[in-house]
């Protein structure tokens, strides 16, 4: 499936450079030292009077902005100091069917873009910017709880297989204020006991589970879902129809991907009932469509994803140790082979034609959070899609540093190489209340299910072989190709080229070809890849082209 070749690297050079990306948790104080002037004995450690917690409580912050005595900017620029978010104001291009000179900002908080203010002078427009912010950002804050508080509250997230042999759950009172640590892994649980309930026969495939949840005023809603944890044992396939990967999140990602399919078709629809429908609406600063103001998406994982994600979590980094190597070792890209995952540094696989490689789980949550999770195809018709929080249900995890090294720190500063509309989307990582039994997927089950909103019933998935079981309640046809293969995503872009009336795509032969011609994104995805590899984690697998070589 890819091609591999030239990892070389100078591996204590990288390990200085990694050095600041990992936090310091041992080690002398960062506080000054400060000694009594006429006593003798040992200096005296205190802590400087801005280390000290703010008087003033989030709350107090956000109850006097409603009372109009502080303004939008103020109160974000306060609250990124309580809550140590990391906040940009920053100046924008003005979207191009406003007429006349205005000026545009908009605010980044810890990665995540919020709608563009517009004014006409550089204060409204910084004003507008961060008062839409607000709007997004304060039902958040206004029901927010540490972690601890939540799991003291979660009686009703029991595993997934209590569940089966006993009625679903009520929802909670929709009155009650939750925050998403709650309420995210609430709605998965809901939502994967319901389909566990009238399919008993595939518990044992929920082991590894992710999902892609949408966020609104309304509440959380589950829109894909995937199980899974192999990949395709035979050699890879060139006619589009064998799914190589099925990994869980990589699983849900493409069942997002047909989500995201089904919700075009709505808007490019001509009846006004069916558009509105959609989650979709047409951008005010380009051609594209954007998820509609107000929706966010969010991914759920109940395992930690495989490869840097999983580094040990007591590595400390100190330049040209061996630890530090360790570190370099776990903390670059990885391929996965025969279900096995290997840094792309390490000599200890061999690759030969027969064998499938992908890169890791981990990897390419960290490649979608700069490119979108909407994919080539995709990017014809939309902006780019990124999650804004990724929870980690996992029971055995104790910490999400090596989640967030990988997915955030490790592309730090790309978003000024990245054409209009990428950036580095830098997700809220946090661990979460589990949903799922875990250990089922100890046996290392080959069935996959996947699922998204709209569809009628799960497809199983055989992993080691890429097609569908004949036990599936849903099969496509006798070929038993899976709805998630690469045919079936290039039949539902013609249909949406179609319906969107996109006569220059319609010259597309092939999946390949389709997919060069989304060229900002093909230009994101080579700076992406230029970028890891100058940072010294190592080149991405190069794809074997004739994968992609098929048409309908």
């Amino acid at each position: 499936m890819f091609s591999v070749g030239g990892f070389s690297q100078d591996s204590k050079e990288v390990a200085v450079n990694l050095n600041k990306m990992l936090p310091v948790t041992q080690g002398p104080s960062r506080y000054p030292t400060y000694k009594p002037p006429g006593k003798k004995g040992p200096f005296q450690q205190v802590k400087p009077a801005y280390a000290t917690k703010p008087v003033v409580s989030q709350k107090e912050l956000i109850d006097r902005y409603k009372r109009g005595e502080t303004h939008a900017v103020s109160l974000l620029h306060q609250l990124a100091q309580v809550l140590q978010m990391h906040l940009e104001i920053k100046e924008t291009i003005a979207p191009g069917n406003i007429p006349g000179l205005y000026f545009a900002f908009c605010v980044v908080i810890d990665g995540v873009q919020y709608t563009t203010g517009v004014g006409k002078t550089k204060k409204d427009a910084k004003l507008m910017a961060s008062e839409q912010a607000l709007q997004a950002l304060l039902p958040t804050l206004d029901c927010q709880k540490t972690i601890h508080q939540e799991e003291s509250d979660v009686s009703s997230l029991l595993p997934v297989k209590e569940f089966y042999i006993s009625k679903t759950p009520s929802r909670a009172d929709p009155d009650r204020n939750k925050s998403a640590n709650f309420e995210i892994p609430h709605a998965v649980r809901e939502h994967l006991t319901k389909l566990m309930n009238n399919h008993v026969e595939f518990f044992t495939c929920a082991g590894t589970t992710a999902a892609f949840i949408l966020q609104s005023s309304k509440g959380c809603e589950v829109v894909a879902l995937g199980t899974g944890d192999c990949s395709l044992q035979e050699s890879s396939s060139t006619g589009g129809r064998i799914l190589h990967d099925s990994h869980a999140v990589v699983v849900a990602r493409r069942s997002l991907m047909r989500f995201l399919y089904r919700h075009l078709l709505l808007f490019f629809s001509k009846t006004a009932n069916l558009t509105e429908r959609s989650v979709f609406q047409q951008s005010s600063s380009s051609n594209l469509l954007t998820l509609k103001s107000g929706i966010t998406l969010h991914l759920y994982l109940n395992q930690l994803p495989k490869g840097a994600a999983q580094i040990p979590s007591q590595l400390r980094l100190n330049p040209f140790s061996m630890s530090a190597l360790q570190v370099l070792n776990e903390i670059n890209l990885h391929l996965s082979v025969d279900g096995k995952v290997f840094s792309v540094f390490s000599s200890s696989f061999e690759l030969s034609n027969s064998k499938v490689i992908s890169v890791s789980a981990t990897d390419k949550i960290t490649q979608w959070q700069v490119l979108g999770f909407q994919g080539a195809l995709l990017s014809h018709f939309i902006e780019p899609v990124y999650v804004q929080s990724i929870l980690i249900g996992d029971s055995c995890c104790s910490d999400t540093r090596g989640m967030k090294m990988s997915v955030s720190q490790r592309v730090e500063g790309i978003t000024s190489l990245l054409p209009m509309y990428y950036c580095m989307m830098r997700p809220h990582i946090r661990l979460v209340p589990s949903v799922a039994d875990t250990s089922i997927s100890s046996s290392r089950i080959a069935n996959s299910l996947n699922w998204s909103e709209g569809d009628g019933s799960l497809e199983v998935v055989d992993g080691l072989l890429g097609k569908t079981i004949e036990e599936s309640p849903f099969k496509s046809g006798s070929a038993l190709a899976s709805r998630l293969c690469k045919a079936a995503m290039l039949h539902r872009f013609k249909l949406v080229v179609k319906e969107a009336q996109r006569q220059e795509l319609l010259v597309t032969s092939t999946y390949g070809e389709a997919k060069k011609m989304a060229k900002p994104y093909q230009e994101a995805k080579k700076v992406l890849r230029a970028y890891l590899s100058q940072q010294g984690f190592g080149s991405w697998p190069i794809k074997l082209s004739a994968i992609d070589n098929f048409s309908m």
